[in-house]
C-alpha cells in the first residue's frame, strides 16, 4: 500500500481554486507532523504549509492568506485548500508525513514519507 496518495491536482485559471487532498495509509500514525511541498519544473522543491498532530498549522510566506491547511484525522486525510492562485503556483505538488509529532522542520529530507504528486497548473 502507498504510504501517501495525492489527488486533486488540475489546469485552473489564475485567480481560482482548488482543493488537494491527500490520503494516508493505515499505517502511517495519526499524530505525524504532515505537510505540502511543491517543485516547479526545473526547480528545488520547496516546503508550502505542515501541520502538527493537534492542528497548529505554519505556512510558507508565498501561500500565506491563499492557501489552508487541514487534516481529518479521523480518516487520515491531509487538504490543502487554495485559492486566489497565481501563474507562480504552477508546479508538482507533493504530500509528505514524517514518523514523528514534531513539526519544527521545512526540510523534506525530515520527512519519511512523500506521495508520488500532482501536478497543478496556474495558466490563462
Amino acid at each position: 500500500q502507498e504510504p501517501l496518495v495525492e489527488s486533486g491536482g488540475g489546469s485552473v485559471q489564475p485567480g481560482g481554486s482548488l482543493r488537494l487532498s491527500c490520503r494516508a495509509a493505515g499505517y502511517i500514525a495519526r499524530d505525524s507532523c504532515m505537510g505540502w511541498f511543491r517543485q516547479p519544473s526545473g526547480e528545488d522543491r520547496e516546503w508550502v504549509a505542515g501541520i502538527d498532530s493537534v492542528g497548529k498549522s505554519s505556512y510558507a510566506d508565498f501561500v500565506k492568506g491563499r492557501f489552508s491547511i487541514s487534516k481529518d484525522n479521523a480518516e487520515n486525510i491531509l487538504y490543502l485548500q487554495m485559492s486566489s492562485l497565481k501563474v507562480e503556483d504552477t508546479a508538482m505538488y507533493f504530500c509528505a508525513a514524517r514518523y514523528v509529532r514534531d513539526c519544527n522542520t521545512r526540510q523534506s529530507r525530515d520527512f519519511g514519507y512523500l506521495g508520488q504528486g500532482t501536478q497543478v497548473t496556474v495558466s490563462s
